[in-house]
C-alpha cells in the first residue's frame, strides 16, 4: 500500500461538472455538489468515515482521518473531496495529493481515492469527480496530475496516458498515468 492505498478503480462515463459548492445535474438528474470535505463541517465525520471505508482498514481509520484533518484548507495540497447528491448523501470521492507512489516522489501532484458509490456507477459521477480535480490543479497552476492504477483502457477515455510502471511498497507492479492539464 502506498502513502494513502489509494489506488483508482472506478469506471465511470464522461460529463460536465461545476464544483466548488456548486450544484449541477448529469444526464440522470441526479443533483450533485463536489466539495472539499472541510467546506461541510456537518458531514465531516460521515465523509472521514466514507473515504476509509472506501481506502482503509480495520488498522487505519486514524491514519486517513489524521490525514483528512490536516488536509489543507489553503491552495496547497493535500485535499480530499466529497460528491454530495441532495444535501446529506455522499455518494463519491477523491483526493489531490503530493505523494501517491512513495517509488514516485519525483512526480507531483496525484489523483487518488476516486470512489463513487455502487447505485450511482454509470451515471457519470467518476468522471465529473476526475473533472473537478482538473479544475482544482488548474486553479494550482499545475501543468500535469497523476495517478497509479491497475486499471487499463478506463482511464485512457478521459485523456489520460500510460506514463511509466511504478512499485508499490509491497513489490507490486503498477501504472502509472499522466493527465496533461490544458
Amino acid at each position: 500500500m502506498e502513502l494513502f492505498g489509494c489506488r483508482n478503480r472506478l469506471q465511470i462515463e464522461d460529463a460536465r461538472i461545476s464544483f466548488g459548492g456548486t450544484l449541477f445535474t448529469n444526464k440522470e438528474h441526479i443533483m450533485t455538489h463536489i466539495f472539499e470535505v472541510h467546506e461541510r463541517q456537518d458531514l465531516y465525520k460521515q465523509a472521514v468515515q466514507f473515504i476509509w471505508e472506501q481506502w482503509g482498514d480495520q488498522s487505519n481509520y486514524n491514519f486517513y482521518k489524521d490525514c483528512i484533518d490536516h488536509s489543507s484548507a489553503s491552495n496547497d495540497l493535500p485535499k480530499f473531496y466529497i460528491a454530495v447528491q441532495g444535501e446529506q448523501s455522499i455518494i463519491g470521492c477523491y483526493a489531490l495529493l503530493r505523494s501517491d507512489l512513495n517509488s514516485r516522489q519525483d512526480l507531483y501532484p496525484w489523483f487518488a481515492c476516486l470512489f463513487v458509490a455502487e447505485e450511482c456507477r454509470g451515471k457519470k459521477v467518476g468522471a465529473l469527480l476526475q473533472n473537478s480535480a482538473i479544475e482544482q490543479i488548474k486553479k494550482m497552476g499545475f501543468d500535469n496530475l497523476y495517478l497509479c492504477t491497475d486499471l487499463e483502457g478506463y482511464y485512457e477515455r478521459f485523456d489520460w496516458s500510460f506514463l511509466d510502471y511504478g512499485y508499490l511498497i509491497n513489490g507490486h507492479k503498477t501504472r502509472i498515468y499522466r493527465r496533461t492539464i490544458k
